[in-house]
């Protein structure tokens, strides 16, 4: 019999600096696997004892000194992880494991880019590109139940930002990036899970920037965090949520959580 699973990604921007609100977001919701990103803390030094106290006692790290750095924090048993370097550059930006049901999760935190979206003039730009090109070979060649999740810092969508015209020359929703993530997504013709509950112009922003004083105001946000699935796992999901709210709480991140739930 299918049993249910809730699966949560989020870009935490400081696991320590937020411990509080994770806390809070995994008593109340109680999800069965969390993938962080931008944790910013070596292994070391992650905060294991908070989630052991929950219930998250199978922990897979890759962290970094003050930045980047991933985590999966699982109440179900965990293997076979494993940490891929599509940066190049031992950047801490990715960690995958197999769950007991030979699920495989991918959790990913894409480079942000810069600010200039050219390749000449911000090499950082150039970066994101080879990390997605290097994505989407690896894609071709998986095979498996895979669900991908993380920060990807890209909004594909007219719908996916607060104003698609303004955003065309910004960051993050570029063509040049809408392209490279469209060619990751054909590459194992994955689901956007998202998208697949919640289709466009439906609203579904995930990041709204700290600039802003009271983000609510203006409401300029951006749907840069994403899960993905194989065309098998994302026959089992029931239903997705964005956790719009935890942009208010204290000490927020910039991103919201968003979850998949399923049944396996």
């Amino acid at each position: 019999m299918p049993l249910p699973l809730k699966i949560v990604s989020w870009n935490i921007n400081s696991v320590r600096f937020r411990i509080e609100i994770v806390e809070k977001f995994l008593r109340e919701m109680a999800p069965d696997v969390l993938c962080l990103q931008e944790t910013k803390v070596i292994d070391q030094d992650f905060p294991t004892a908070a989630f052991r106290a929950l219930g998250y006692r199978h922990i897979v790290l890759h962290g970094q000194k003050m930045h980047h750095g991933v985590a999966i924090l699982s109440k179900v048993p965990l293997a076979e992880d494993d940490r891929l370097d599509w940066q190049a550059n031992r950047e801490a930006r990715h960690v995958g494991v197999r769950l007991a049901n030979g699920m495989r999760i991918e959790n990913v935190y894409v480079p942000a880019g810069g600010d200039v979206p050219d390749r000449d003039a911000n090499p950082k730009f150039g970066q994101k590109l080879d990390f997605l090109e290097r994505m989407t070979r690896w894609s071709e060649a998986l095979s498996g139940p895979t669900l991908l999740v993380g920060d990807l810092n890209i909004a594909p969508l007219e719908a996916d930002v607060w104003n698609h015209k303004q955003l065309l020359g910004v960051v993050s929703h570029t063509p040049v990036e809408v392209a490279a993530m469209a060619q990751l997504k054909a590459s194992n013709s994955w689901v956007d899970l998202g998208r697949h509950f919640f289709p466009e112009p439906a609203r579904l922003h995930t990041w709204w920037s700290y600039r802003s004083a009271d983000w609510t105001v203006n409401d300029r946000g951006r749907r840069l965090d994403h899960m993905w699935a194989t065309a098998d796992i994302a026959a089992t999901a029931t239903r997705h949520h964005v956790f719009e709210e935890c942009r208010s709480w204290l000490k927020p991140s910039d991103h919201v959580p968003i979850m998949t739930e399923f049944q396996i």
